[in-house]
């Protein structure tokens, strides 16, 4: 059954729920298997927490650079961004009622677009180069 409310415990089920396919998937999984060692996993994990609690709870834990930190990668395409949402919006579906999966998926497209934006949007560049 869905979770109804959007809480700190909810958030962290899905959140945890997510990963754990984002960490399975053969697209984006060895990107973040190489940039975050297994013992290194509870530590982001606490990381991605306090994110979208930020994000999405308003709650102001989160003091990082995310643009900063997928930058520093090197590594990342547009399709990796494409399948991190298509596997947060599977999981937000099926964790959440409609209107708040909606709700948590539109957000997570704005922070990819906005991403994807300062990583590969490159004006003057030759066509079909220059954006995302």
């Amino acid at each position: 059954m869905p979770d109804p409310i959007l809480d700190e415990a909810a958030l962290a089920a899905f959140l945890d729920a997510f990963y754990a396919r984002v960490r399975q998937d053969p697209l984006i999984g060895p990107v973040f298997a190489a940039a975050i060692p297994d013992a290194a996993w509870p530590r982001h994990m606490a990381t991605i927490r306090d994110f979208w609690s930020s994000v999405l709870l308003k709650t102001g834990r989160y003091k990082g650079n995310p643009f900063g930190r997928h930058q520093a990668l090197g590594v990342l395409e547009p399709a990796h961004f494409a399948r991190w949402l298509g596997l947060f919006e599977a999981t937000a579906v099926e964790r959440f009622p409609p209107e708040l999966a909606a709700a948590l998926t539109e957000r997570a497209h704005r922070i990819g677009d906005s991403l994807k934006a300062g990583l590969f949007f490159r004006p003057g560049a030759p066509d079909g180069q220059g954006q995302p």
